[in-house]
């Protein structure tokens, strides 16, 4: 038999699995480590934690896997958005930690590009936007606030790519890295603008040379690599590429057309397609597969799960307490109470801008908000208005696309454990929704990529491997009343969007 390894490097942690040829699941193994946050808006990370969390997992589920190191066919590593890329001196060693997704910190960066080239330039170029969320924001950051940092960087790689070289010796970006980047990649000619990196003084040879397919063999294991994670020498390693868009892939997405909401702690809702987008706001970036023709564009909401979560934490303390102790999930006591309640949970309208917003709002300032409580009101009520500003919040990235999505949506992720929530994205959204029969994640999109590259799978037969569940349409009495409630979702924080900025001066 045949093996494949597929690891994905998140922001929590790093998780590796091992499958076979035939896609079934042998073992796993998952690492954990935190953020750095050393002021506000902030967040960074030391890419030796991704280095040492990738050959303990890779290791363990190997182990776990009980298989022979030569049975092991390829090797594919996924990642987070590592915004800026990690700085490299000349001998490949990191000058500082990188500026990841998450980190807010380059708005005077955002503002120079504005003033200097413009929007309308950037967006030309790169069919991006500008935002401290892109990793040429970030760059330029370093640049004006670290000359020193600035001086001794010779090359930025993002988190995936620095793995692979750490593994291979060999340097290469993949296409949805790269575009990732934004501002200083071509999309419509799949390069770096040169025309952009010298408007904006950034050196060309800061930037990878090789860009690659996902799927392309970047290199085989080194010796001393090998060593540490009990696999052969020169075993492959396969390119990867940004996590929720190889985790599409692991949905079976092979063709231009179809809409996949990933929806976890953060949502990342996203249109596959062959064809330029008139969109508004969404983040674009080549796919994982055919990466030269097809393109991936999403809405990036900052919050989904995680608002869940903290509701729970803070309103179901008691359920909460009696689920550790072996009791009924919180989550279900929780769904279970809403879903005795109709549609916009008794005049209630959440905007779920608790970290401020990515696209399609793009604005660090945005706060979350609770409109229309009144003592008839109850933690039902308010649980349930929670889960409905995720799907409002999803319409609104579908919308921003500007394109006829379909009669269905393919929705993943931790939502899809919940009945109630996943009925409540179709009512809003007004398509039918399917959902993957399993969890899917990066790491099955890793090991399809490896089984690509290195020629141990095709891709009509990953295809098969992905089962979906019962189609789950939309209630056209409820859809009318939620579009109701929309439009009010939609006014709100336009009307209030300044004095959310205000208020979000007053912390600072």
């Amino acid at each position: 038999m045949n093996y494949l390894i597929g690891t994905d490097i998140g922001t929590s942690g790093t998780k590796t699995i091992v499958m076979d040829t035939q896609g079934n699941l042998i073992a796993s193994d998952l690492e954990e480590y935190d953020v750095l946050t050393p002021h506000a808006l902030w967040a960074e990370q030391w890419p030796d934690v991704w280095v040492s969390a990738t050959e303990r997992s890779i290791r363990r589920a190997f182990e776990k896997a009980a298989i022979r190191a030569g049975e092991v066919k390829g090797i594919c590593i996924s990642g987070l958005y590592g915004g800026s890329g990690i700085p490299l001196d000349r001998n490949m060693e990191p000058v500082r930690p990188c500026l990841i997704w998450m980190d807010r910190r380059a708005g005077k960066q955002q503002q120079w590009v504005l003033e200097h080239i413009g929007a309308q330039k950037i967006h030309e170029v790169s069919h991006n936007g500008t935002d401290p969320y892109y990793g040429y924001t970030k760059i330029l950051w370093i640049k004006d606030n670290e000359p020193e940092n600035w001086a001794k960087t010779k090359l930025f790689l993002p988190p995936n790519a620095y793995v692979i070289y750490k593994l291979t010796g060999k340097v290469a970006v993949d296409y949805s890295s790269a575009g990732n980047i934004g501002g200083i990649f071509d999309e419509e000619k799949r390069c770096w603008s040169t025309e952009m990196l010298d408007a904006m003084g950034i050196p060309r040879s800061m930037m990878p040379e090789q860009i690659v397919e996902s799927s392309a063999v970047v290199g085989g294991l080194t010796e001393s690599a090998a060593s540490k994670l009990g696999l052969c020498s020169g075993t492959p390693v396969c390119a990867g590429g940004v996590d929720c868009v190889v985790a599409t892939l692991g949905l079976g997405v092979f063709e231009p057309g179809r809409y996949v909401a990933a929806i976890g702690t953060s949502m990342c809702a996203a249109l596959v397609h062959d064809q330029p987008l008139h969109a508004k706001g969404l983040i674009e970036m080549p796919y994982t597969f055919d990466s030269k023709h097809l393109s991936y564009s999403f809405g990036g909401a900052a919050t989904a799960g995680a608002l869940v979560k903290w509701f729970r934490d803070n309103f179901a303390q008691t359920e909460k307490q009696a689920e550790e102790q072996g009791g009924e999930s919180a989550y279900k006591v929780l769904d279970l109470e809403a879903e005795k309640l109709n549609p916009g949970s008794g005049g209630l309208i959440v905007l779920p801008y608790f970290m401020g917003e990515r696209s399609p709002v793009w604005d660090t300032n945005a706060r979350g908000l609770v409109l229309g409580l009144s003592l008839n009101h109850t933690r039902a009520h308010v649980y349930r208005a929670f889960l409905e500003a995720i799907a409002y919040s999803l319409r609104h990235s579908m919308e921003s696309t500007n394109t006829d999505l379909g009669d269905q949506i393919i929705v993943a992720g931790g939502v899809t454990r919940s009945r109630i929530w996943r009925q409540i994205i179709a009512d809003v959204t007004g398509h039918t929704i399917v959902c993957p029969a399993n969890d899917v994640e990066a790491n099955l999109g890793d090991v399809i990529l490896a089984g690509l590259g290195t020629g141990c799978l095709t891709s009509d037969e990953v295809k098969k491997w992905q089962t979906m569940g019962k189609e789950i349409p939309c209630n056209k009495e409820r859809h009318e009343i939620y579009n109701k409630y929309y439009a009010v979702y939609r006014s709100v924080y336009e009307d209030l969007k300044g004095d959310m900025a205000r208020m979000a001066a007053f912390d600072q």
